[in-house]
């Protein structure tokens, strides 16, 4: 009764986590398209407030969807294929988010711009990404993996591959 319950909170938290991730992923890219031509003062606000959005609330709510999805794989021990890609999904996610850090580090310096074409990239990639991991999530495809991913994505693997590298159990 209480490991339903804290599944439940969970999967609550987790759904409101990604959707604030995904949404802040997807408005970035639009906040970046206003430095074009700004200076001085409100150069220094579009800075402090983007700075904020992605320090403030679009990370933390990366790190507790993700933390709260990896408590929710040991409370339900979900281990089937289309759950798998939904990882690959999260992990191309990530690194929509890595790349979006880095890329205040360095537009507001002076002289730089975001160009259109890149977030004409970069927010569909992002729409496409969220969109794949939701049709795999609600729809639970049965995915059969090619026979070299089934050994990598199977329960254990990991250890098997790397236990002898790192000395683990033998």
């Amino acid at each position: 009764m209480i490991v339903a319950m804290l599944v439940t909170w969970l999967k609550f938290i987790h759904v409101g986590t990604i959707a604030l991730w995904s949404a802040g992923l997807i408005a970035l890219p639009f906040l970046y398209r206003q430095r074009g031509g700004l200076e001085s003062e409100a150069l220094h606000k579009l800075h402090a407030f983007t700075r904020y959005f992605y320090v403030g609330l679009v990370s933390p709510s990366a790190f507790a969807a993700i933390g709260s999805g990896t408590a929710l794989i040991f409370l339900q021990g979900t281990y089937e294929n289309w759950f798998s890609a939904k990882l690959v999904g999260v992990a191309m996610l990530t690194g929509i988010h890595i790349f979006s850090g880095l890329a205040i580090l360095k537009l507001f310096e002076p002289g730089h711009i975001y160009p259109a074409w890149r977030a004409a990239l970069v927010v569909p990639l992002t729409v496409l990404v969220i969109a794949s991991i939701l049709v795999l999530v609600l729809g639970k495809p049965r995915l059969e993996w090619p026979e070299f991913f089934t050994g990598i994505f199977a329960p254990g693997a990991l250890s098997a591959l790397v236990g002898p590298i790192i000395g683990g159990a033998r």
